[in-house]
């Protein structure tokens, strides 16, 4: 069915805002008494907990003439230069490339860039999608197909999309989440190729250049993996990743993964015995809510499954 998407509709966007406190009153505070905590020894200054900043928080509703195909991005870029200012917000490419943009819309972990009006905005009681693609609210008769109940064109919509902040980090503000933990996890497990070259041969017998050798097979191992755009919406999604500080995340295992089924890298042993840990795979519960809305498809959930399958052979 083709859609109109030259028509506007009235769409509210309801976002939770958060407005750090200013530096000066944070050091007052935590120089105000001789109590105030320093630094660990533990060396816990780089946790989530750390960098949780206080501030106020509150909610604010914007509505704005949208079309059905316009994405949240294009919505939140109309706001921020023809509404509020203010509105704070990461992007870069806008074309779910660099994955700068995540945030929870409805709840639900995804990139801006991505996601497109008709798609996300809140269903009510009774709504229906229109041939414009948009729901519409009404008496709806149970007997027949939504298809075909819709309301007239000049109907008004009461469409609501709520984005907030991508869940399991700390707010620096708005919907701007410090994703620095999650970089610091990948850094920590090594993410690059550890191999020696191998010598390339002419026909002759001698040696021309150093280069890896691979077969196709063996690259398809691994290219999917190589997609992953480090956005965090596998993280904002996972219970126990956003339960605090026990489980080193889906985004660094399938960083992993990339390593462990490059028949190039020489690690994999290691690599292996590193996410063994108590904050790496045998934290992980195999919810798989971590796949469900990868914006580059990897099956994340499985993918971690596989790891835990290798581990377990290993210790056979």
């Amino acid at each position: 069915m083709h859609h109109d998407d030259s028509r506007s509709e009235t769409v509210t966007l309801r976002i939770h805002r958060f407005a750090p406190r200013p530096q000066r009153d944070r050091d007052r505070a935590r120089g105000g008494s001789p109590f105030a905590r320093k630094s660990s020894p533990f060396g816990d200054s780089g946790s989530r907990s750390a960098r949780r900043a206080r501030g106020k928080q509150w909610v604010q509703d914007y509505q704005l003439e949208v079309r059905p195909d316009d994405t949240l991005l294009d919505c939140l870029l109309t706001i921020k230069r023809e509404v509020d200012p203010t509105l704070a917000f990461r992007y870069s490419c806008g074309h779910g490339m660099c994955g700068s943009d995540a945030v929870a819309v409805n709840g639900t972990p995804t990139l801006l860039c991505k996601a497109k009006v008709r798609d996300w905005i809140q269903q009510l009681p009774g709504a229906t999608h229109d041939d414009e693609g948009f729901r519409r609210t009404g008496d709806v008769d149970d007997d027949v197909q939504p298809s075909t109940q819709t309301t007239p064109v000049d109907a008004p919509s009461d469409g609501t999309i709520e984005l907030a902040p991508l869940p399991g980090f700390p707010v620096q503000r708005d919907l701007i989440a410090d994703i620095d933990s999650m970089l610091e996890q990948i850094t920590r497990l090594k993410p690059y190729l550890i191999a020696d070259g191998a010598l390339a041969t002419t026909v002759d017998g001698k040696v021309d250049v150093f280069e890896y050798l691979q077969k196709p097979e063996q690259l398809a191992q691994y290219e999917m993996l190589t997609t992953c755009i480090t956005c965090g919406v596998c993280e904002g999604a996972c219970p126990v990743y956003a339960g605090g500080e026990a489980f080193i995340g889906p985004a660094a295992l399938i960083n992993q993964a990339q390593f462990v089924n490059d028949s190039r890298d020489m690690a994999t042993a290691q690599r292996l015995e590193a996410i063994d840990s108590a904050d790496g795979i045998q934290a992980c519960q195999s919810v798989r809510a971590c796949s469900r809305e990868c914006p580059v498809g990897i099956d994340v959930g499985e993918e971690i499954w596989q790891l835990i399958a290798k581990v377990k052979e290993r210790e056979v």
